[in-house]
């Protein structure tokens, strides 16, 4: 997709000399994120500006009926990633990369690992995409009082235990991707606040798990026996700042197999991409929020005040230091979309015309400015898994239209476009509509906003609300990774919305867009034909059998 902002030059206020020195000295701060489709190192220099940077393309397996990612997968990928990294670091400046300030490892949020003494996985790495967990997520929703989405590392717990599954009884350690990377790198079993909060309830006063929930779900599974309590066989919880290792021998071995790494970088807590998110986009403190459009689709709302009720449709997490935040994650987002781009782009071959996916998404998002804000008569779902949110336990994308309706390549885009957004407006909903939170703004970030003025404006009027996309919009959740180890070297004793504020976001442009009467009304409509037609959708998982 085409950048919103014109291409700048790597080292924005250092020359080739003096970053350099920086590597050379280690004044330097590397973040690496696994995300759904890309495996991605960002190396930013003393003021976080990003100097050198490496990635690795993978995808999600469909084994089994179990949306999973191989170990071995994430092991080359990883591999593959930091050597791409210190390919660029070589090439642009000539030197070796032996050492880094700090780092940080982030990965998709929730998310089920599972080990034994041994440390072998005892089943396959259960992702966020999996939606197989709904009679636990509604057990204990009821036991807690508390929102528990299929998605949390803790659903799949107990699902697997209401499944009789063997495993459960050998569980020694039960984390997420993230988790388990700073575990190889570092001998730790830590996580990050952020992402903890996406396996187990958190205090958000003690930064810790909640204790008390902890006793009604040992309670819960009591009469199973098993040799472990709930909050034994999961990670230690850190927050922003805090100290979480350095990187080992075995780690530097494990990430740098080429032997060039030196051991003894110290480590900050791993954090999920939903943290990343909050950082990348200086959404961190009270009243602000942020929305990532990217594979999937998620909101993050920081809280002035505790919600009114308990919703299904909302996940209670926490910022990177532990600040209470309504979250509402959708699974579905781009992946259908980014399939109808593909097979436009084999259409365009067909007739001997070669072009690049940032042309290609450019022309096709601009393309969609060009139609009627309705959509009328069509209707899309992009649910290639199933969606938590609207009761979807598999997904089939899906494009209807009626016998009357006028089909343009423009009309089109912009279906695919809404469809994206749907779900997401459907959980927003609850938070204005029942518990009356007003934002002044949504900051956007991810693929989706990634074509000026497209994506942020259709954003805007889906939502009713002015959406700011940053100059650094495109730097992504690695990005803020690298932030966050940054933060762990050098915070200065501030707190993290203050180092953001006077260390990385101070000069930081912006583009806003805010939302029209015609453009919203249009959304409403379509958003009343995406309701009506949920149960097209259901029909098609019913009878369109994988």
């Amino acid at each position: 997709m085409s950048g919103v902002w014109p291409n700048v030059q790597i080292g924005w206020t250092m020359d080739r000399d003096q970053i350099r020195n920086a590597i050379e000295q280690g004044n330097t701060a590397l973040g690496i994120e696994f995300g759904s489709t890309r495996i991605k190192a960002v190396l930013v220099d003393g003021k976080n500006k990003p100097i050198a940077q490496g990635s690795y393309d993978w995808e999600n397996r469909f084994e089994e009926g179990i949306w999973t990612y191989r170990l071995a997968d994430a092991q080359t990928g990883l591999i593959s990633c930091f050597r791409s990294l210190k390919e660029d670091v070589n090439k642009k400046y000539d030197i070796t990369l032996h050492t880094i300030g700090a780092m940080g490892v982030s990965a998709m949020m929730h998310g089920y690992m599972a080990f034994d003494q041994n440390q072998k996985l005892l089943v396959p790495f259960r992702t966020w995409r999996n939606t197989m967990t709904a009679a636990a997520s509604q057990k204990l929703t009821e036991i807690f009082h508390f929102p528990i989405p299929q998605r949390w590392s803790i659903a799949h717990l107990y699902q697997a235990i209401l499944n009789g599954e063997k495993h459960v009884d050998q569980i020694r350690y039960l984390t997420t991707l993230d988790g388990y990377i700073h575990w190889k790198l570092t001998g730790q079993k830590v996580i990050g606040i952020g992402q903890a909060s996406g396996m187990f309830p958190i205090d958000t006063e003690q930064k810790d798990y909640r204790k008390d929930l902890a006793e009604r779900f040992d309670q819960l599974v009591a009469d199973k026996k098993y040799p472990w309590k709930v909050l034994d066989i999961l990670p230690e919880v850190r927050s922003a700042g805090v100290p979480a290792g350095t990187l080992t021998e075995e780690g530097a071995a494990f990430l740098d197999p080429d032997g060039d790494l030196r051991a003894g970088i110290p480590m900050c807590p791993p954090e999920g991409d939903a943290g990343t998110g909050m950082v990348a986009t200086n959404s961190v403190e009270p009243g602000t929020g942020n929305v990532s459009a990217g594979t999937s689709i998620f909101s993050m709302v920081v809280l002035e005040h505790p919600l009114s009720g308990v919703y299904p449709e909302l996940d209670l997490v926490t910022t990177p230091e532990g600040e209470p935040v309504a979250m509402v994650h959708c699974n579905n987002c781009t992946s259908d979309l980014n399939a109808w781009v593909n097979m436009f782009r084999e259409a365009a071959e067909l007739f001997g015309c070669e072009v690049t996916a940032d042309d290609l998404y450019g022309r096709l998002f601009r393309k969609a400015m060009e139609s009627k804000t309705d959509c009328k008569g069509l209707l899309s779902y992009c649910y290639l898994s199933g969606e938590h949110i609207t009761g979807m336990e598999e997904g089939r994308p899906l494009f209807a239209r009626t016998p009357d309706s006028e089909l343009h390549l423009s009309d089109f885009m912009r279906v695919q476009m809404y469809a994206s957004m749907a779900t997401l407006r459907m959980g927003m909903d609850i938070l204005v509509q029942k518990e009356g939170i007003c934002l002044a703004r949504m900051l956007g970030h991810g693929g989706f906003f990634k074509t000026q003025g497209v994506g942020q404006k259709m954003m805007s009027d889906a939502l009713n609300v002015p959406v700011t996309v940053m100059e650094t919009a495109g730097e992504g959740g690695a990005w803020g990774m690298a932030i966050l180890a940054s933060f762990r070297r050098d915070n200065h004793n501030l707190g993290l919305a203050k180092y953001l504020n006077g260390h990385v976001f101070q000069d930081t442009r912006t583009l806003t867009e805010v939302p029209d009467k015609e453009g919203h009304l249009g959304f409403e409509q379509f958003m009343a034909r995406f309701r009506e037609g949920l149960y097209i959708e259901r029909a098609a998982v019913k009878y369109l059998k994988v």
